[in-house]
């Protein structure tokens, strides 16, 4: 249901831009977010759009150099990502909540597979 795109291999300072696409019954008025799990570690939250397009951050420092956005004509969830560095090295997954129409916090209920993301110094 949630397909992730656009990681691979790109050197520190360098730019991503990853895309999420899915069905319109599990993007259309939902929350959708990106999160990573680099190895050997738990998933984390990077950011999240509402299903009216309210951002949420997990910190000042991610909304530095990441941006998500939405494209609700396309079902389509992106993650622009600036200045990468060797610590942003994971695979970034996206996700769809398991309701509709609520705003922060959301309970993420759909996962896609990942798209892995490396970094070189």
């Amino acid at each position: 249901q949630l397909q992730a795109s656009g990681g691979g291999l790109v050197q520190a300072g360098g730019s991503l831009r990853l895309a999420c696409t899915a069905s319109e019954r599990t993007f259309r008025d939902r929350a959708l977010g990106w999160f990573r799990q680099a190895p050997g570690k738990e998933r984390r939250f990077i950011a999240a759009s509402s299903w009216s397009g309210v951002i949420t951050y997990s910190s000042d420092s991610m909304k530095e150099r990441f941006t998500i956005s939405r494209d609700n004509a396309k079902n389509t969830l992106y993650l622009q990502m600036n200045n990468l560095k060797p610590e942003d090295t994971a695979v970034y997954i996206c996700g769809a909540e398991g309701g509709r129409f609520n705003e922060w916090p959301f309970q993420f209920a759909y996962w896609g597979q990942g798209t892995l993301v490396t970094v070189s110094s």
